[in-house]
Order: structure tokens, then sequence, then C-alpha cells
């Protein structure tokens, strides 16, 4: 008896939510057979010059870069960010983490027409980084209307491990309006949950230790800068349990 009632309520749930749809399409086909066919002439219209504008707007994307993860030398880094309304611009070196967000920033930057992805050697750029106060690899600037407006600081923020996904980074730079979400994708709700056991090489120091445990965890842990003499040099990984 139980189960018979369940399923007339579930039957009649679908019946209330297919009247809603057929109801809403009635009421559609009715608004079309109204127009009169100026008025279909002005929609087309519409429609094309829309369509126009876009195309024109990636096509002026498209001439300045965008579509494609670049590497740029220093001396082309501002013309780069003047050029285009956002841009996100990895600083990096030769090494894991940076390889990782290499990855992740290829697929974005085919996704995501509307912004231009570029990379730069941190080590021969010396004054972007002391200018941009760059002290931790990979370090992404987050860059709008010629201004850096944020930053991603290594992997503090995508759950505190090289093993996060594209969505968590997209979400990321969703979030500082440097990318643009058509709807409400799935990855805008999916938060990244930093694990207890996987802590930063900022959050050890911090602390006042770090263990060799913490080493092997941190494979993909970014790199740090140390002063020497003759100026910034970007220190060497630390051998334990670290990739290369």
């Amino acid at each position: 008896m139980g189960d018979t009632r369940v399923q007339q309520v579930i039957e009649q749930s679908v019946l209330t939510v297919v009247k809603a749809v057929e109801d809403k399409l009635d009421e559609e086909i009715a608004t079309l057979e109204r127009l009169d066919a100026d008025d279909l002439e002005a929609l087309r219209e519409r429609r094309l010059q829309q369509l126009k504008k876009t195309a024109e707007r990636k096509s002026r994307w498209a001439a300045l870069g965008h579509g494609e993860y670049m590497d740029i030398v220093e001396k082309d880094f501002f013309a780069a960010v003047k050029a285009s309304e956002r841009v996100v611009c990895h600083f990096f070196r030769e090494n894991w983490p940076c390889k990782v967000m290499d990855k992740h920033l290829n697929i974005l930057a085919k996704q995501h027409m509307e912004t231009r992805f570029l990379k730069i050697h941190a080590e021969k750029s010396p004054f972007l980084t002391e200018k941009l106060k760059i002290v931790v690899l990979p370090t992404l600037a987050l860059i709008k209307n010629a201004k850096v407006d944020d930053y991603v600081v290594g992997f503090d923020e995508l759950g505190g491990t090289d093993e996060f996904s594209t969505e968590e980074l997209e979400e990321r730079l969703a979030k500082a309006q440097v990318i643009i979400l058509d709807g409400d994708s799935s990855s805008v709700q999916r938060k990244a949950a930093v694990k207890p056991h996987q802590r930063s090489v900022r959050q050890s120091e911090r602390n006042g230790h770090s263990s060799d445990s913490e080493d092997r965890i941190g494979r993909g842990w970014p790199w740090r800068v140390r002063q020497c003499q003759g100026g910034r040099v970007w220190a060497e990984e630390r051998q334990s349990g670290h990739r290369r």
C-alpha cells in the first residue's frame, strides 16, 4: 500500500513538471505566432549583429595571442598586459611545481578566449620579480586593465597539493574575475578542500619546524627565494622526496 502511494506521488510530480514545460512552450509558440514578418526580420537582424560582434571580438583576441598559453620575455610584459583587458601571467622556472601549473594553464587558455595566458621565466626577469615582489614559484599574477589585481601564490589556495584539478584553478581565477564562466558552471560550486596532512612550506615555516615527512609529502611544493651576495637567486629544492 505504501509503495503504491509513493508511486502515485512520483507520477503526479512528473505530470506537474511536464505540464509546466508544455505551458511554457505553448506560450513561446503563441508569442512567435503573433509576430509579423517585420518583427521576425528585426529579431533575425539583432541576432546576426550579436553573432557578428562576438566573432569580431574573438578575432581581435586571437590576433593578440588569446587562446594560446605563450612564453614571453621580460621586455614584452608591459605591452602584452596593456593590450588585453584580462591577463594571467605565470612566473616560473624549470621545476616540477611549475610544470604542474603549466599543464592546467594550457587547458584553460584554450577554454577562455577572453583572457590572455602568459608565462615568464622568473630567473630571467629580475626587474619584474622585484617590482611585483615574486618570492614563491609558481606564482600567477592576475592582471586586469593593465594592473596586477591579485596573485595565486604556490598551491596553498588549490588544496595545498600538486594534485589539484583544472576546475579548482578555474574556480580561483573566476573568483578573481580574471576569467568569465558562462552559466552556472559546476566548477564554481566546487570548493577545494585542504587535507589535514597536506601542509605548505610557508605553513611549516610559520610553525617554526619542517620535518622529513613533510618534505616527502611536499614533493610539489613551490620554490622559495633567498637573498645572497649579488642579488636575488632561487633556492634549490630540498632533496628529500622531491620530484624533478
